[in-house]
């Protein structure tokens, strides 16, 4: 006589709810596995175009080890995720959840660093090398116009020296019309003034032979940066055009160097401290005592003049050679996995999708958790006839029926032999009574 609980309406409600998620369930996992294999293949297939430009050969050896790293890259994914896709929906302790969270965790990390950053060099590589081409005629480009305004910085010393050479010239003129020492002539304070005159028109010379020589070497630095730049949106390969960026940037770096070198800052500065302190001084010719004293003390008025005038010079030599020198640049070329890492802040959407295919499978993990979980809710205070399927009802009675007909055709003897008294043991290999 059945002696269980009737079923109250919110138990049969939840056990009807429990059947209809359990149906869903069982139609989802007729293509789960399918689904999740072609993710596994698909992650695995941008994997191997990640490793082959990794790879420095394309013989037949590297091409089997690209395709024997995909393959297991796709099989290990496939394994994982089936594991957790069958394992953590049933677990039903915390504790037991905790640690497949934990290993779920561990195993994505696993997969993204084996996976996602080489599907992300796939997706996204000639891209991300071309930012590192971008990124570095940039750079360049810096570094050729800061060496370009030291370089012309340096020029506007060419003004300077004229303005002191300008002023000795000038107390020439007045030496010769007898202003300065009261004697009229080119006699030694003429001489004097003359000289340092010319070497200061020597040195102007110089810094304005070295005009053209900078103008061009800006120019052609230019030219070469115009050309780098081309290569960063060209279309085709991004490996010969990395090949060809190469060389220009080592042509580029010389042009930069050239142009530091023909700073003439630390001539000026050379040229102002040999002013002052290499003075030819030429032999007083004053016909008089008095005549050759009034030389003497203008020629020493003119020495302290030549050390004023060399100590702006050389300051303003200075202020040149203080100026912050172009930064360094050099061209490192570096492979698209690589690139994709350095400039990943560039590329989130392929590292999104890259890391996506791969993880992808922890929300269907997820979903089937819940989902479970509903169900072992809606089956909660039933009993188990009440969360019978009719399918699971009609197996039953088939079961019935087939131990009923297996009675029938056993011997009446074995059928009518009564059990052996509970205090009579039977040993189940002897069969005799202990």
């Amino acid at each position: 006589m059945d002696t269980s609980p009737p079923q109250t309406e919110t138990q049969a409600r939840g056990v009807r709810y429990a059947r209809e998620l359990q149906t869903h369930l069982g139609w989802l996992d007729t293509f789960t596995g399918t689904a999740l294999g072609v993710l596994a293949v698909a992650s695995g297939i941008y994997t191997y175009l990640g490793v082959s430009s990794l790879l420095d050969e394309n013989g037949a050896m590297s091409v089997f080890a690209a395709i024997a790293y995909s393959v297991a890259v796709s099989v290990g994914i496939f394994v994982f995720w089936s594991y957790m896709m069958r394992l953590f929906p049933a677990v039903r302790t915390a504790q037991a959840r905790i640690g497949l969270l934990a290993a779920m965790g561990l195993g994505s990390l696993a997969i993204v660093a084996m996976s996602s950053w080489l599907n992300a060099a796939a997706l996204a590589g000639s891209a991300a090398v071309e930012q590192h081409l971008a990124e570095t005629v940039q750079r360049y480009q810096n570094s050729l116009e800061r060496a370009h305004e030291v370089a012309l910085t340096g020029q506007a010393l060419e003004r300077d020296v004229a303005r002191v050479r300008q002023s000795f010239e000038d107390l020439s003129e007045q030496e010769a019309s007898g202003n300065l020492s009261g004697l009229a002539g080119r006699g030694a304070v003429f001489r004097v003034l003359r000289q340092k005159a010319g070497e200061l028109s020597a040195l102007e010379a110089q810094i304005a032979a070295q005009t053209p020589r900078v103008d061009a070497a800006f120019a052609e630095g230019n030219a070469l940066l115009s050309r780098m730049r081309a290569l960063t949106v060209e279309r085709g390969a991004v490996e010969p055009r990395s090949v060809e960026f190469s060389e220009l940037a080592v042509q580029l770096q010389g042009h930069i160097t050239q142009l530091r070198q023909l700073s003439v800052a630390p001539l000026v500065e050379r040229a102002a401290q040999d002013l002052a302190a290499s003075v030819v001084l030429p032999e007083l010719d004053g016909s008089t005592a008095e005549n050759r004293g009034d030389q003497a003390a203008t020629i020493t008025s003119v020495l302290d003049v030549l050390a004023q005038r060399a100590t702006t010079l050389q300051k303003a030599a200075r202020d040149v050679l203080a100026l912050a020198p172009p930064p360094e640049v050099s061209y490192t070329p570096i492979s698209s996995a690589d690139a994709v890492i350095l400039y990943a802040g560039n590329f989130v959407p392929s590292w999104a999708g890259a890391i996506a295919i791969d993880l992808l499978p922890a929300v269907l993990v997820f979903i089937l958790a819940i989902t479970q979980a509903a169900i072992r809710s809606g089956r909660e205070g039933a009993a188990v006839e009440d969360t019978l399927t009719l399918a699971e009802l009609r197996a039953a009675l088939a079961a019935v029926r087939d131990v009923e007909v297996a009675m029938q055709h056993m011997p009446r003897d074995e059928v009518d032999t009564p059990a052996p008294p509970d205090n009579d043991k039977v040993h189940p290999l002897t069969g005799k009574s202990s």
